[in-house]
């Protein structure tokens, strides 16, 4: 018995003396820290705590290593937002946030280098939203940056994620059953959650090797063998994830147009809607088709679209080099932001102001959310 509990001592002291190790090694490497967000400046808008910094890297081996800045509203930015009629507001989810990136290469500050300093760029980008959560963000602008000229980055994903419980989204999504207006607010940490933030070795855990309590040792195992002894360890390259099974094209005409209709009262300007798309090479799926009637829509209610699928074409036959930041993320580096703002500016010169008075062209009804 003596033994016995000797040696459970013994072990409890290397387990608080390994995650004790764990804990100040996370805490000098550039771990990415807690988001903290929450909904402080709208009901339905979150963002990061204002005027804050931000660490964020890439994986187990924490590449593209940020410090990242919030400005007076929470959005990751150099400078605030102010009231402004001369501004642009650049919308958009991780692409506009361009976390991975410095901030010079960031989408926001591509535009802005290309508009001059007339015209200031408030890039209002958080990861993980939705077509509908853009229009929020369109309405906050206009209301209260008195933004009138807007440029909406559409990802794949952008319309089915707007349908809830996709878990992309911030707030407002249409209920897949009966395809009504709905609202899914993200729940508020709980104690265990608030405590586990200050922790860095749970922050590697949770955001570098994106695990549960329930999957860390698989995760461990996962690690290429050099980091774990005695051999263990796969390949570190996971599959990616299967492709989205798809909606119905008049589901996808339907998120479309609720979201031109929530938007069409707060743009006194002009509205660009970016539609990024596979590069070169990769094989369109359901979302490239989503996006591409939600193009068609836009543009036949007077809205300007951007396709960047001719861009990237046109760059894959003059450059062999990438738009990725890498093959394990396919968000654009600073070449291909630099290659969306170029393209947006020139359509954002050219747009005629959208017309208010246009009214909806695409009947609301109710109809089955599956193929």
């Amino acid at each position: 018995m003596v033994h016995a509990l000797r040696s459970l001592l013994w072990g409890g002291l290397g387990v608080v003396a390994f995650g004790a190790t764990g804990e100040l090694v996370c805490r000098i490497l550039p771990v990415s820290t807690s988001t903290s967000t929450s909904y402080r400046i709208a009901p339905l808008i979150l963002t990061y705590p204002p005027h804050t910094q931000i660490a964020a890297a890439t994986g187990w081996d924490l590449k593209n290593a940020q410090q990242l800045r919030t400005n007076n509203l929470g959005f990751v930015s150099e400078h605030d937002f102010t009231p402004d009629p001369s501004a642009v507001a650049l919308i958009g989810d991780s692409f506009v946030e361009a976390a991975m990136l410095d901030a010079p290469q960031r989408p926001g500050a591509q535009l802005a280098q290309r508009l001059g300093p007339a015209r200031p760029v408030y890039a209002m980008g958080c990861g993980g939203t939705s077509l509908l959560d853009y229009a929020e963000r369109v309405r906050y602008a206009s209301q209260h940056l008195k933004v009138r000229d807007f440029v909406v980055f559409v990802d794949g994903g952008d319309v089915h994620q707007s349908l809830c419980g996709s878990g992309n989204h911030n707030g407002p999504c249409l209920d897949p059953k009966n395809l009504a207006p709905a609202t899914e607010l993200r729940a508020e940490a709980n104690t265990l959650k608030r405590i586990v933030r200050k922790s860095a070795l749970a922050q590697y855990l949770f955001s570098q090797l994106k695990v549960s309590p329930d999957q860390l040792w698989p995760a461990l195992l996962a690690l290429p063998g050099s980091v774990l002894p005695l051999g263990h360890g796969v390949a570190a390259a996971r599959p990616p994830p299967s492709p989205a099974l798809g909606i119905a094209p008049e589901v996808a005409d339907l998120i479309a147009s609720t979201f031109l209709d929530r938007v069409r009262p707060h743009v006194s300007g002009r509205l660009v809607l970016v539609i990024n798309s596979p590069q070169a090479g990769a094989q369109p799926d359901h979302a490239h088709e989503d996006n591409l009637r939600l193009a068609a829509l836009a543009r036949a209610q007077g809205v300007t679209v951007v396709p960047m699928r001719e861009a990237y074409l046109a760059h894959a036959a003059r450059s062999p080099l990438s738009l990725y930041v890498g093959p394990y993320d396919h968000h654009l580096n600073g070449l291909g932001t630099a290659l969306v703002a170029e393209v947006t500016v020139k359509a954002l010169q050219a747009a005629a102001p959208w017309p208010l008075a246009r009214t909806s062209t695409t009947p609301v009804k109710a109809v089955s959310a599956g193929r």
